[in-house]
């Protein structure tokens, strides 16, 4: 009875967190859709690493020659079915300083001749600061000695391409695909980095948990009323007598 009576309170005390937490979550992505509204900033010569949170998913512009040398590729991924990688190539600034940035997908017909089709001059990126993206239990760790690389580690990725000795910076940039889907089609098929929609990709699953808690604490609410009722109602027991 007493853990029937429990029951109830927790998992409604949970619900409300998590109908808090939503309205968080709602919060924070309208905030986000917002930034991504605005027009892109052009890349300082020298980021402060410090503040880059708060431009995440914001638009940047940045000009750049690309060192293919270092280029990392990020597997297993998918778009739209089709098995591939995500691009990671270094781009380096007229002053000196290094990003990582995202090209975007590549199938993985096209992985072994990522290289033969090298953009050597300059280009110019409209893309989206990113951070280190969050690791689940079920994600291998990353070889970076091997290339393997399975999440986005924006340390460690800065690090293998040069790190601080060649004035890579641990700033994370994903290419905005710029054009419609015929255009993504036509990349694809050529083996050319397909970059991504400027969307925010911010998973919400807070209110299956908000519904999922206040059902148990109706249920379990429920039970106990049932459980208190036939106890009321059963007779109750006689001490026997002795004479």
């Amino acid at each position: 009875m007493v853990l029937l009576g429990i029951m109830p309170i927790f998992t409604f005390a949970l619900g409300t967190w998590q109908l808090k937490r939503l309205k968080w979550k709602i919060n924070l992505i309208d905030e986000l859709e917002e930034k991504l509204q605005l027009q892109p900033l052009y890349l300082p010569s020298n980021v402060n690493l410090s503040v880059i949170p708060e431009f995440v998913f914001r638009k940047v512009l940045i000009k750049g020659r690309y060192d293919h040398a270092h280029t990392m590729l990020l597997s297993p991924r998918v778009r739209e079915g089709v098995h591939g990688v995500h691009v990671v190539t270094p781009l380096i600034r007229d002053n000196g300083t290094t990003v990582l940035i995202d090209r975007g997908f590549v199938s993985n017909d096209f992985v072994s001749s990522i290289n033969s089709e090298e953009e050597n001059g300059e280009v110019e990126v409209l893309g989206m600061l990113r951070t280190s993206q969050a690791r689940n239990t079920f994600t291998p760790d990353n070889n970076p000695e091997k290339g393997e690389w399975y999440w986005t580690d924006v340390e460690k990725m800065a690090e293998t391409a040069g790190g601080k000795a060649a004035n890579v910076q641990p700033v994370f940039i994903e290419q905005i695909l710029e054009g419609h889907a015929g255009d993504a089609n036509t990349k694809l098929s050529k083996g050319i980095p397909v970059g991504r929609a400027p969307t925010i990709d911010l998973r919400n699953a807070h209110l299956s948990y908000v519904i999922t808690w206040y059902s148990l604490s109706a249920f379990t609410a429920l039970m106990f009323f049932r459980v208190f009722l036939n106890k009321r109602m059963s007779p109750g027991r006689r001490m026997p007598r002795f004479n």
